[in-house]
């Protein structure tokens, strides 16, 4: 053979060789996927991921033992401390729950082994609310895994918004209104709805990335641009409130505030450095009554840590946690 033969011959046997490597790079990749298409997946379980057998009924036994049998191990002020309630309400609120959502209702699995109960999901939610507790911690003595914690949290402030949001978190109708105004203008603030105040919170661990990535910080008027609790009023529904003040007839309320809020004729903010002493006791008065909502506050975060420290459960409904806290302040 000559020169030019062996090259065209070498070139040929190359070619082949890619042939066979796609060939076989195909067969492979098609046997892969159809032994992943034979795997059996139950429900959103992890391949290859590790079970912790834990005893969900001993969990259910020892939150039944501590708090809710004929002679349980802590007394009734102990329940209310944990719980935040008294245990004729909790007992209600279980009950509504389960006939809402049947995430809540205890089932089986395919081998029989019961799950977890509505009592270790329930108290799970209120300890992380009432504590503001990381979920992993509640492992040890509920029984109950993070992620399922965390789930939990998350189902159980839905459902109570919308079970008692209709009654609990609705707007103020006649009869509140006409409550509120009577007890205003035996305060001397007659037309008044109530006080208005913003909470900061600090996100602790707030990824590196995002920092700086906001304009401006979120100040009372920033949260009051975001807030929905004027939209009724700038859509022309405010609820009517019939008042007279210095002889002028007045038909809308209004909202104490401080010096930093915008000036709406919704809001009556304090004088400052007054002079005089008639704007020196209107100070004093405003200042005074408007520190209910502070105190008021002050009482809510006291009882529901998680209140301080929201933003460690970002993603997890922030709006109806701060509504569970209402509802159970009320």
């Amino acid at each position: 053979m000559n020169p030019q033969e062996i090259v065209e011959y070498l070139i040929q046997e190359e070619e082949k060789e890619d042939e066979e490597i796609d060939i076989l790079a195909a067969t492979w990749a098609q046997l892969n996927r159809t032994r992943n298409n034979n795997i059996v997946r139950h429900g959103e379980s992890v391949f290859n991921h590790r079970v912790i057998n834990r005893n969900r009924t001993v969990g259910h036994q020892l939150i039944y033992r501590d708090y809710f049998s004929d002679d349980p191990t802590y007394p009734d002020y102990i329940f209310r401390r944990r719980f935040r309630m008294r245990r004729s309400l909790f007992i209600r609120i279980q009950a509504a729950i389960e006939s809402h959502n049947p995430y809540f209702v205890q089932k089986c699995n395919a081998a029989g082994v019961p799950g977890l109960s509505s009592l270790q999901k329930i108290t799970a939610a209120l300890r992380m609310i009432a504590y503001g507790v990381p979920a992993d911690s509640l492992d040890d003595y509920i029984q109950i895994g993070e992620s399922t914690a965390i789930e939990s949290l998350r189902k159980f402030v839905i459902s109570i918004n919308e079970i008692f949001g209709e009654q609990y978190l609705r707007s103020p109708n006649k009869i509140d209104i006409k409550r509120l105004s009577k007890v205003a203008e035996q305060r001397g603030f007659p037309g008044m709805l109530g006080s208005i105040d913003c909470m900061h919170w600090r996100w602790k661990n707030c990824p590196t990335s995002w920092h700086g990535a906001f304009s401006g910080s979120l100040n009372d008027i920033n949260v009051l641009d975001r807030s929905n609790l004027f939209s009724e009023w700038t859509e022309g529904r405010a609820p009517e409130v019939n008042y007279i003040l210095n002889g002028h007839e007045y038909d809308m309320g209004y909202y104490l505030a401080n010096g930093i809020y915008p000036a709406y004729s919704t809001f009556v903010k304090t004088i400052s450095a007054p002079q005089g002493n008639k704007r020196k006791h209107f100070a004093k008065m405003q200042e005074s009554v408007r520190k209910d909502v502070e105190r008021a506050f002050g009482v809510l975060q006291a009882r529901f840590a998680i209140v301080r420290g929201i933003g460690s459960f970002l993603g997890h409904r922030n709006a109806e946690i701060y509504y569970v806290g209402m509802y159970n302040y009320a």
